[in-house]
């Protein structure tokens, strides 16, 4: 049988990179799109020397349905966009373009080439302050522009599916861990804060009183989810994927062993995120396989690949946060209205 053909936009990121190496171990041709922004990404790219695959070097909003990339192509996986919250605050206007312009590019791409299935990646985010443990049909409530954005790429991508009738699935991701998560950029996720202050013998900076529980899942597990729901016959659908198991961050600075100093909480932020993942289990026969200890154990094994990472600490955490706080109501947690 003839090896299917995936694309996978924003291939050379965090979790797209471990999906096109599940789908090469998979025996997929895969071909990936990626412009090499949002981040330090030179060690991701080492391996596109390999000739299982090939790698364009284009921005999403330049992409053209006809383009060579997609023909024959079996699945297209969009990962592609712009992450993190803050810089959302501050430029919107980038985040809606490539979030949602962008999306529907590659959703015009997997409906002239008639893909199988075409896999969206969303976010948590999108349920804003949501009940737990939260399922696919809790409330959209996006609380700043980069969960909108990516609520209305999804939006778009079910459109295209009612509409055209492709194939399309979504898998929203929680709280998304291990090898390769983001070393540069933006002040965010937790695991590039911590691992380069651990390196550098500073304390960890923790939010609130750090009893703040995130549902923390490992990437592999992520990847393996975004192929079951490419080879499923079942379309139209949104997939929770989380560990189903809210850990707190003192429980993660416990795992990785320091001092700690406390800033201030953030408004708009949950206290709980937590996957309800029945449906992608029952569905899909999707589980998380990687625990978070074994998961945090990793990592530290692997800390020197933070070492180029931006050292934070609670003076520059305040400066690149000072948005955040200016726009969002701290005494009601949802944005100011005009």
């Amino acid at each position: 049988m003839k090896a299917p053909i995936s694309v996978v936009t924003g291939g050379a990121g965090f979790i797209g990179s471990h999906l096109v190496d599940l789908l090469l171990a998979k025996g997929h041709e895969v071909r990936v799109v990626d412009n090499l922004s949002g981040g330090d990404k030179k060690n991701l790219v080492s391996h596109f020397s390999n000739n299982s695959y090939s790698f364009l070097n284009q921005d999403i909003l330049e992409i053209e349905p006809n383009s060579e990339i997609f023909r024959n192509v079996s699945y297209i996986f969009h990962l592609a966009g712009i992450g993190d919250i803050v810089p959302s605050i501050e430029k919107p206007k980038e985040y809606f373009n490539t979030n949602i312009q962008g999306t529907v590019r590659i959703l015009e791409a997997a409906r002239v080439n008639q893909v199988k299935k075409f896999v969206y990646a969303a976010s948590s985010s999108c349920y804003g302050l949501a009940d737990t443990p939260t399922t696919e049909n809790s409330p959209m409530n996006p609380l700043y522009p980069y969960a909108f954005s990516k609520y209305l790429g999804e939006m778009s991508a079910f459109h295209w599916h009612k509409v055209y009738k492709l194939p399309v699935n979504s898998i929203c991701i929680f709280n998304a861990y291990g090898p390769r998560v983001k070393t540069t950029g933006a002040y965010g996720a937790v695991f590039g804060v911590f691992l380069k202050q651990k390196l550098s013998a500073k304390p960890f900076t923790v939010v609130g009183d750090g009893n703040q529980s995130r549902d923390f899942v490992h990437v592999s597990d992520v990847a393996n989810a975004f192929l079951l729901a490419a080879e499923t016959s079942i379309s139209g659908e949104r997939f929770n994927v989380g560990a189903g198991n809210p850990v707190s961050i003192n429980h993660l600075v416990e795992l990785l062993g320091g001092k700690v100093t406390y800033i201030p909480k953030r408004p708009g932020e949950p206290e709980v995120t937590y996957a309800d993942i029945s449906k992608i289990s029952s569905l899909l026969n999707w589980y998380p396989k990687v625990s978070f200890e074994a998961g945090v154990e990793q990592m530290v094994e692997q800390i020197n690949d933070w070492a180029s990472a931006p050292l934070w600490d609670e003076t520059n955490i305040g400066e690149a946060t000072k948005k955040w706080f200016e726009f969002m109501d701290t005494s009601k947690n949802q944005l100011k209205p005009e």
